[in-house]
């Protein structure tokens, strides 16, 4: 065995000893208080299942290629953000009524600001212009757009229920419509127009399969798609274990308790993040753009349906609607990615900008 097969070999077992550590950390931690030291214990599984995640995805992604493996990684992801979200709202009483739109809104601001800015600053520097396919990726910023309107602005300004806050009619129309529109697209990205979602070389043709290593064997995949959803039960699970620590370090703190979204949000898109970053790397701008966007708009087209119906045995109220300062970066947040993808082409400074935006935002989660 040549030194480069066993480097591999010793990598898979790494990346499945790890999520299955990282599921004892969660089993030993589970609903108890836990002491500095063991925060930080946990804390380090937390982060190696969140590289095991990442590792698993992009072996699936190679097996079934683009766009779908950028779409399992979203749609996995998301399942596991729905299920904190959930737990933490069933822990939090009527103080987390908030915590669904406050997670939900940072996990926008990050993919479509920071991570899509992350990666167009990545892809820049490596090729000088950044190329992607603006068919596929405007119709993905135009559901992202829609689906945040549908669910997130639109409770503001209702007047059916007090508050920035939906009556079970207009939930429920919403969750419809949002799951609705979601499969939709996802019909659109991997049958009707799937070309428009592929990666494009830098004279915007469809690019070619590159791949030096043959894609991984059934048997791989089958073990990295379990490993991948082990390593995702590990990152919510872990981050639970965490979360009062977390609470209790942004209260000592003094900071506003969306905060906690942000963090919770942060967690649970590292291992996209991860991913997106790789392809631009790869010069494979339209995959972190999937992964960016599909990110976005899953978390909105399935969180919503699934916390309306939770709602049902939520204590206190469900606040979705955005407030005035939400509003204005979401607003600048559509302005500014609709003027970056049109062109189908980006510099540095398109990158710039949306890095820009996404500090602004957690400046102003930090002191509003």
């Amino acid at each position: 065995m040549d030194a480069s097969a066993t480097a591999r070999g010793l990598t898979d077992r790494w990346t499945v000893a790890v999520p299955a550590a990282a599921v004892v950390a969660l089993v030993l931690s589970w609903g108890r208080a836990l002491p500095a030291f063991a925060v930080v214990m946990v804390a380090l599984c937390l982060a190696g299942a969140v590289l095991a995640a990442v590792h698993h995805a992009e072996v699936i992604a190679h097996r079934v290629g683009d766009p779908y493996g950028s779409l399992i990684l979203a749609v996995a992801v998301t399942f596991i953000e729905v299920a904190l979200i959930v737990i933490l709202m069933l822990d939090g009483g009527p103080e987390a009524s908030a915590l669904a739109r406050d997670t939900v809104f940072a996990a926008v601001m990050i993919t479509c600001n920071g991570i899509v800015g992350l990666c167009l600053l990545v892809g820049a520097l490596r090729s000088r212009v950044a190329v992607f396919n603006a068919e596929g990726t405007g119709a993905a910023l135009a559901t992202v757009a829609t689906l945040a309107t549908l669910s997130l602005v639109l409770p503001t300004f209702t007047i059916g229920k007090p508050g920035p806050e939906f009556s079970p009619a207009q939930l429920g129309f919403a969750a419809v419509a949002s799951l609705l529109l979601y499969g939709l697209f996802v019909a659109v990205q991997t049958v009707r127009h799937r070309e428009y979602f592929l990666p494009l070389t830098q004279d915007g043709r469809l690019r070619r399969d590159d791949h030096a290593a043959p894609p991984p064997g059934r048997r791989e995949t089958v073990l990295s798609l379990v490993m991948l959803l082990v390593a995702l039960v590990a990152v919510v699970g872990n981050a639970k274990s965490v979360s009062p620590a977390v609470e209790s370090g942004v209260a000592a703190a003094g900071m506003p308790q969306a905060v906690v979204g942000v963090v919770i949000a942060l967690l649970v898109l590292l291992p996209e993040t991860l991913a997106a970053v790789r392809a631009a790397r790869r010069e494979r701008v339209q995959t972190s753009l999937n992964l960016a966007l599909g990110s976005a708009m899953a978390s909105i087209g399935l969180t919503i349906p699934v916390i309306a119906l939770a709602s049902v045995w939520l204590d206190g109220p469900l606040h979705l609607g955005l407030n005035s300062t939400h509003l204005v970066l979401l607003a600048l947040t559509v302005v500014v990615g609709a003027l970056t993808v049109v062109p189908g082409r980006a510099t540095l400074f398109q990158g710039g900008v949306h890095l820009a935006i996404f500090a602004a935002f957690v400046f102003l989660a930090i002191s509003p």
